[in-house]
């Protein structure tokens, strides 16, 4: 493969760029100045061009009688005619004036112009201040509807034609018509132009403010989640570990009465829980921090999985439950994800049987994982009350999302035979969209 030539010169080319740089950003400084300019005073740059074309092309004019080129060739004086000071004044009047107009009413001020051109050019008269028609039809196309510039293009070629005509004794009629015709493209052409630019621009424009509102809807979006996440997780650390801690300090007014022994066994089981829970609230809390920019921010810790459910059973024996636990399958393969959400979902699940159930309550655990599924149930024996303050409060709503999470079922009700059930069942096969 050989190296293709034009690639030394990219040095050459970037050098040529950055030179340009202070002047491209002065031209740009300048530009957005005019156009703050012509927002405030939209009639001061329309003047300002009128007066331009006026010193520029009407002056001349008036100075040499109303005779275009009094200081060329006789032929060339002879083809035109010389027209009064009054005469003069009238046709450039109406040739200038209509650029007021040309960029609130483009197509009206055309309609004018090439008249009062038509008009000048039938009785065999030049003027410098012709070029209005050219002004005309760049502000036609830069500024018109432009189903109306096919036919301004037809009335320019008519009007051009008859000047062709009327100079062929000076000029062939072929060369008129290049010369003329192509003036009347550049002008067509610089106006439609500039009018595919601003409309790029505008669209740009357009596009950047609709993703930086999708932007920012997608932080709100973002940040509401993460806000719902927290308070679910808070929900289920502060909710079981207080529901803990209460059944503990129960128990232990009770037990003190009997065994002093017994009742600092159930304070030390409430200091333990409470530093638990603790914790649990710092690794929380945590990540809503700048770890690099906080240096005394406590350690993180993982995320609870299914090896941390063997203490979260201790925790409940201690606080009163009997609890058997028992797993089938593979447990262990399971990702953190899948057991974080078990691991919240047995959580509440025994909060709950802490709370409307009490001690002595006797609670079967089973975690079995299947092929792509995994099935969790929480039954105990405590007597069901028909109150519905068991569905109350936000432990089920959180457990549901969790489960919808997975693609799963959660049921959670009274059990056939006495006490309360809680199944749920994660679909642990690949998802469609899923990271």
């Amino acid at each position: 493969m050989t190296t293709l030539p034009s690639a030394p010169a990219a040095p050459a080319v970037t050098e040529e760029l950055g030179a340009m740089g202070p002047l491209v950003a002065r031209l740009g400084r300048a530009g957005r100045r005019l156009r703050g300019a012509d927002r405030d005073r939209p009639w001061a740059l329309d003047t300002a061009v009128v007066a331009a074309v006026f010193l520029m092309f009407c002056l001349p004019d008036l100075l040499h009688g109303g005779v275009v080129d009094a200081d060329g060739p006789r032929r060339f004086r002879l083809a035109f005619t010389r027209l009064p000071l009054a005469a003069v004044l009238a046709a450039q009047a109406g040739l200038v004036l209509p650029l007021l107009w040309r960029r609130r009413r483009p197509a009206t001020a055309f309609v004018v112009v090439a008249a009062v051109f038509v008009l000048q050019w039938a009785i065999g008269a030049a003027l410098h201040a012709d070029v209005a028609l050219f002004l005309a039809l760049y502000s036609l196309a830069l500024h018109g509807r432009p189903r109306r510039i096919p036919w301004a293009c037809a009335v320019m070629a008519a009007a051009l034609a008859l000047v062709a005509v009327r100079v062929s004794a000076v000029v062939s009629v072929a060369d008129a018509l290049f010369f003329l015709l192509s003036t009347a493209t550049a002008a067509l052409a610089l106006g439609l132009a500039i009018r595919i630019r601003r409309a790029q621009l505008a669209a740009l424009r357009d596009r950047a403010a609709r993703l930086e509102t999708e932007r920012d809807q997608r932080s709100r979006l973002a940040a509401a989640s993460e806000r719902a996440r927290v308070a679910r997780e808070m929900h289920d650390i502060v909710g079981h570990h207080l529901s803990v801690v209460i059944t503990l300090a129960d128990a232990g007014v009770c037990a003190t009465a009997a065994d002093a022994g017994r009742g600092a066994e159930a304070l030390a089981l409430i200091g333990d829980t409470g530093r638990q829970a603790l914790g649990e609230l710092r690794r929380v809390l945590g990540v809503l921090r700048d770890t690099d920019a906080s240096p005394a921010c406590p350690e993180l810790s993982p995320q609870p999985g299914l090896a941390d459910l063997d203490a979260l059973c201790h925790g409940v024996r201690a606080a009163g439950l009997d609890v058997v636990y028992r797993t089938a399958g593979k447990v262990e393969a399971l990702d953190e994800g899948v057991q974080l959400t078990v691991y919240r979902i047995v959580q509440e699940a025994m909060t709950n049987t802490l709370k409307h159930a009490g001690a002595g309550t006797r609670v079967d655990l089973a975690i079995d994982v299947g092929e792509g599924r995994l099935g969790i149930q929480v039954r105990d024996t405590g007597r069901y009350v028909r109150a519905g303050r068991r569905g109350d409060g936000q432990g089920l709503p959180g457990m549901r999302e969790r489960v919808a999470l997975y693609g799963g079922r959660l049921s959670a009700g009274p059990a056939p035979g006495g006490g309360w059930i809680v199944a749920a069942t994660l679909d642990l096969g690949p998802r469609e969209g899923a990271a």
